[in-house]
């Protein structure tokens, strides 16, 4: 795969590194493109790469293109707008790897098929570092023989890796990771915050979680954070609203009611309803700490 001509469109906290560790492990980099023109001018100057100024052009010199955007509306707009990558695309792959709805990976790869190229889902849970140094868990999605194709540099960004099956079945496995992630995030930041209240030791009430039926990967990842109020953004809050909302989605098309993935959207909407939106998903805490920002606007 590394003799490959590899460019990335959307580069953002993940595409920017992934870009950086193909680069690191030589893979033949053709070029960036973002719809921030700064971000993607810095990012080809300093990995020596082309700064694409359409999205034809980024086709035209790829074969494999990795995309990295924020929702359907921008995987719709790249895809199909005026200038879209769909253009000289016949024998391309294009691996899309932000979480967006089911329905979108299967449009697509219906619409990559007519232009004569293929698609794969490829949803990351993991984050910054992680797409840095190569250690992303991958759900793969699409033709289980493009993904073996594609195998040996999906390998070499991730740490581990699961094919879960067609077009759209990554997708729906990364929207209820995310809900249960989000679910969990929340419940956090209310137990915390009701300990503080109570007056307790708060590292102590970690340490208790940590050694109970409380305990969850969020504990460790997001507690400090919590009480420290650092909430530099790994994964956003304005995020972490899409990714439920697009669980809860699903769930009304199978006729399922959720009113733990409801109780959480609404949450994170009130963040971004506040302006705390780009805060780390970690800054749902700003809505239940007494005396912080959020829990007085409730």
């Amino acid at each position: 795969m590394k003799d490959k001509r590899i460019s990335f469109v959307g580069l953002g906290r993940m595409g920017g590194n992934m870009a950086r560790r193909l680069k690191d492990c030589g893979y033949s980099i053709s070029g960036v493109s973002d719809i921030d023109s700064e971000l993607s001018k810095g990012l080809a100057e300093e990995l020596g790469v082309t700064d694409f100024d359409s999205l034809a052009k980024v086709t035209a010199s790829s074969d494999i293109v990795f995309t990295v955007v924020t929702n359907d509306a921008a995987m719709d707009s790249i895809f199909f707008g005026k200038d879209n990558l769909f253009s000289n695309s016949a024998g391309t792959l294009f691996i899309n790897c932000a979480t967006l709805s089911p329905d979108i990976h299967r449009k697509l790869e219906s619409a990559a098929k007519e232009n004569g190229a293929t698609t794969l889902e490829a949803c990351m849970a993991s984050s910054i570092p992680q797409a840095r140094n190569g250690e992303l868990y991958l759900m793969i999605g699409g033709d289980e023989g493009t993904f073996n194709e594609a195998r040996p540099l999906l390998d070499d960004m991730s740490k581990n890796l699961s094919y879960v099956g067609e077009a759209g079945k990554a997708a729906e496995v990364k929207a209820l990771v995310n809900m249960v992630m989000n679910i969990n995030t929340a419940a956090l930041a209310e137990g915390l915050g009701l300990g503080q209240a109570l007056g307790l030791d708060l590292g102590k009430l970690c340490e208790v979680f940590g050694q109970t039926g409380a305990n969850s990967r969020v504990l460790e990842t997001d507690a400090e954070d919590m009480l420290e109020r650092d909430h530099e953004c790994y994964f956003s809050s304005e995020h972490a609203a899409k990714d439920s909302g697009i669980a809860l989605d699903l769930a009304a098309q199978h006729s399922l009611s959720l009113p733990l993935a409801k109780a959480t959207l609404k949450q994170y909407q009130r963040m971004m309803a506040i302006g705390l939106g780009g805060y780390d998903k970690s800054g749902v805490a700003e809505l239940t700490f007494p005396g912080r920002k959020g829990s007085e606007s409730q």
